[in-house]
């Protein structure tokens, strides 16, 4: 299995910080700034034989070393990540002139609940599943091996996507204890991809996969000052992915720039036959030529974007940054209609209210008992044996400290019945009367709000969206802004944002002193 990476008991390990802080890698004589190297730049490394991929796995892994003892963000390593960048090496020197995918010899972090068959474990950050074989690995990881990619390891994650029960802080889970922001160490990771949110804000990693049901990509890149991108549901595959709810579940990129985002995302979109209904649906979003044909700078000519300040915005030391952020984007372009209001915004943010909270529990049950089930080997095989488990080792799952309330819950469900079919029905109609009528009937190509409030409007319709930085507290805490659209507007989403990150250029990396 692969290396478990175990938070220290010492704090001789902050001293290890302040020798992080030198940007220059020294490489066969040359001068590589690599800490916010994006993929363009590395690649271009790779052709002038400047940077090789097992020098940048080295970088990396020797990151990992130094910083995850105290940030607790990464899982585990890949034993095999230095034969893969070395066969990615190989492959370089055996053709120079073969053209091959953005991401060959990149290294890049999984969260902890996409399955890899090979040496390590996928958990959902819990020990239930420790020791557990997959059948194969998930079809975005297939995606990824195909391009030429190197697995570094996996990040770790708010346990079981939070679900386990509200109690647990987020960036929790039992096997790698609390993941911390690299900007202000007391500041919310947010969840449930914080790990692989923490890990690329503070260098540990140049690009991670996370996932999103409700929130889990677009708070942790908001609070974490990377770019997020939640992709719309289907439009890559979640085949071997530990569900939550087949619904709204997605996968998508935590980068630190857009590009880097649209090139992941061109990596692993696509249809899967193992997630046959969902990726087909979504096949015909997926624009020929990819995505990286939208990093346009002056991507945002053109464009109507919808602010939607209720119950999004309110008056903070964020209010004249984001008045700026709209006068930007004016000035480059955009039409601006400030003041829209959503239909049943409080239904839709209220996931009890709404149904959203009930649904979830039954389909994630019945999803669950599916994966568990397909598992060659596991000490777990249903819902009911992890609360099990969980009772019987309450040391190992910290249930001293946090319940499994929600867990209990879903398991006293019993399937989609019509009562939560009438749920998804209402949800439909909320969508449909709600965002999609606001956005049609004011031709929009995007909304706009400050931080990640927003989520549930996207989460429950599968709509796309994506995250930016966008300033930073006074105290340090970084803060986002997101664009939203309907299916299939990533294209768009693409072009806004990244025309926005360049008129602005907010992020800077961490200091890794904060409080």
């Amino acid at each position: 299995m692969g290396t478990t990476i175990s938070p220290p008991q010492t704090l001789v390990i902050l001293l290890l910080l302040l020798l992080l802080s030198e940007p220059y890698f020294q490489i066969n004589g040359h001068d590589f700034e690599i800490e916010e190297a994006t993929i363009e730049d590395v690649q271009r490394a790779f052709c002038d034989n400047k940077l090789t991929s097992r020098e940048l796995v080295d970088y990396y892994l020797d990151r990992i070393e130094s910083l995850n003892p105290v940030l607790r963000s990464v899982i585990e390593i890949n034993p095999d990540a230095v034969a893969e960048a070395e066969r990615a090496d190989s492959e370089r020197r055996a053709a120079d002139n073969v053209s091959r995918s953005s991401l060959h010899g990149i290294p890049v972090l999984l969260k902890d609940s996409i399955a890899t068959k090979d040496k390590l474990n996928t958990t959902a950050g819990s020990y239930a599943l420790l020791g557990a074989s997959v059948p194969r690995d998930a079809g975005v990881v297939e995606r990824l091996r195909n391009a030429g990619a190197v697995i570094l390891g996996k990040a770790s994650m708010s346990e079981w996507y939070h679900f386990r029960s509200p109690g647990i802080p987020n960036g929790w889970c039992a096997r790698s204890g609390q993941g911390l922001n690299p900007y202000v160490k007391s500041g919310d990771p947010c969840g449930s991809s914080s790990g692989s949110a923490i890990s690329v804000a503070a260098n540990m990693a140049m690009v991670s996969i996370g996932t999103e049901t409700d929130g889990s990509l677009i708070c942790p890149g908001d609070h974490n000052s990377v770019v997020a991108l939640k992709p719309t549901v289907g439009l890559t595959s979640r085949a071997g992915v530990i569900p939550l709810s087949p619904r709204q579940d997605t996968v998508g990129p935590i980068c630190r720039t857009v590009s880097e985002a649209a090139h992941v995302l061109d990596t692993i979109v696509g249809y899967d036959p193992r997630d046959s209904a969902a990726t087909m649906a979504a096949a015909k979003y997926i624009p020929s030529g990819g995505y990286a044909q939208f990093l346009n700078k002056n991507g945002l000519e053109g464009k109507r974007l919808g602010v939607v300040r209720n119950p999004f915005f309110t008056v903070s030391s964020r209010t004249p940054v984001f008045e700026a952020h709209l006068r930007t984007l004016r000035e480059k372009g955009a039409t601006i209609l400030d003041n829209l209001e959503i239909g049943n915004i409080d239904t839709v943010l209220n996931p009890v209210l709404c149904g959203e909270a009930m649904v979830l529990m039954a389909e994630f049950k019945v999803s669950l008992n599916e994966y568990l089930k397909e598992l060659i080997t596991s000490p777990v095989r249903s819902l009911s044996d992890v609360i099990i488990f969980n009772q019987n080792n309450p040391v190992l799952e910290k249930l001293t400290e946090y319940d499994q309330e929600t867990f209990i819950a879903a398991e006293k469900t019993d399937g989609l019945g019509e009562y939560e079919k009438a749920i998804l029905e209402k949800l439909e109609n909320i969508c449909l009367n709600g965002f999609e009528k606001l956005m049609k009937e004011h031709e929009l190509d995007a909304i706009v709000t400050p931080g990640s409030r927003a989520c549930p409007v996207f989460a429950i319709g599968g709509y796309p969206a994506i995250t930016v930085p966008a300033g930073y507290e006074n105290d340090g805490m970084p803060f986002g802004i997101c664009f939203g659209g309907l299916k299939g507007s990533e294209p768009k989403l693409i072009e806004i944002s990244y025309a926005f990150e360049k008129a602005t250029k907010i992020r800077r990396p961490p200091s890794l002193g904060g409080s």
